[in-house]
């Protein structure tokens, strides 16, 4: 039987930066992935956006991790050439309603330390962008675009760098907690047992899968696991605007926003649609649905011009008409067994927070 320091489970963006800072610790650590490549899941289904950390509670985990975040995404992409854009956001009411959502948005961003945020007139937005229709907007200069591939890349050399190990095409089939670590069941081409002191289970859509396959661990704290599916629709064209536009807030996720990529392409999404198994196919019929609430912000969109992109599905720890729950970075102060932690409900903005997920690992050890 293998043994190493740290063993984390799933190489999405947040496994690669758990593992990244393990080894730069100097933990001997390897990283098991169920698939052929890295980040094929969540962290390569969603819009890419450096969230600023409006949305979230003051004082949750989202709320700290984001912010925390977002500084320590935008240094490391400096500092390792990771292609990103402080691009900037605007947040539009079509509503007075919705200009009192504005308002309230704000003082929750400044709450949870995001200073870089204005309310600016219907003027002022359309003098920014001509072709936005809108009441009133929050602008967040501090929100931006990245290129999550190339991130995921950089973690990853980092990561083998400092001497890890990534083992593809790796599922873990079960396991087995102990007094002095877990060891892992792995399959593939070769399976074999593995045993570590410290398991991150960073597995995403199927950390509570692998959490339940250990034998030891008690069945009570793996959280439900809800599939809120996202879908994406491209623009044909380049983007009318040169900034992220996003609705207010609606229930289970941000609104139909449109981002744009570092090559200037549009989309428009995620919808909310709850699934409950793996399915990524996009049926272009949803897009009808898309039009009207695009038309709200921007009514020159014309008839036909959306075109199914790509689907995520989010990893819900809450459920439709729940309360929307937070992070959930599970410890042995939680569940009571030695050398596991547990990273559940990683949603948006997990990839913003990806860094500072990993820094609260480190310091729980």
């Amino acid at each position: 039987m293998e043994r190493v320091d740290c063993i984390v489970v799933g190489a999405g963006v947040v496994g690669l930066a758990v593992a990244r800072a393990l080894a730069l610790r100097g933990f001997e650590t390897v990283l098991l992935e169920r698939e052929h490549c890295i980040g094929s899941g969540t962290s390569s289904r969603n819009s890419e956006v450096i969230h600023a950390g409006i949305y979230y509670p003051t004082g949750s985990l989202k709320a700290e991790l984001c912010v925390r975040g977002k500084q320590l995404l935008y240094h490391y992409c400096a500092s390792h050439g990771v292609a990103h854009r402080r691009c900037g956001k605007l947040i539009v009411a079509t509503s007075a309603e919705q200009r009192d959502t504005l308002e309230k948005l704000q003082a929750t961003g400044h709450a949870n330390g995001v200073s870089e945020l204005a309310m600016v007139s219907a003027a002022q937005a359309r003098a920014a962008e001509p072709q936005l229709r809108c009441m009133a907007a929050l602008e967040s200069s501090s929100t931006g675009i990245v290129d999550s591939h190339g991130l995921m890349l950089a973690l990853q050399g980092d990561f083998e760098q400092a001497g890890g190990m990534l083992a593809y095409d790796a599922p873990v089939l079960g396991g087995e907690c102990g007094a002095e670590g877990i060891t892992l069941q792995v399959g593939g081409e070769q399976p074999m047992a593995i045993h570590a002191g410290l398991v991150v289970n960073s597995a995403g859509l199927h950390a509570q899968a692998l959490a339940s396959g250990l034998a030891g661990f008690p069945a009570e704290q793996v959280p439900p696991l809800y599939l809120a599916k996202g879908n994406y629709y491209s623009l044909a064209g380049r983007s009318p605007f040169s900034r992220l536009i996003y609705p207010v807030p609606e229930p289970g996720g941000l609104g139909v926003h449109l981002t744009i990529d570092l090559g200037g392409q549009a989309r428009f999404g995620p919808d909310v649609e709850w699934v409950d198994t793996l399915d990524y196919r996009v049926d272009p019929a949803r897009a009808d649905a898309f039009y009207a609430a695009i038309r709200r912000y921007w009514p020159g969109l014309q008839d036909g011009a959306l075109q199914p992109g790509y689907a995520g599905i989010r990893p819900k720890i809450s459920g439709p008409g729940e309360a929307a729950a937070g992070f959930l970075i599970q410890g042995e102060a939680a569940h009571g067994v030695r050398g596991l932690v547990n990273l559940f409900g990683i949603e948006s903005p997990g990839l913003t927070a990806s860094l500072a997920i990993a820094e609260r690992v480190l310091a729980a050890l």
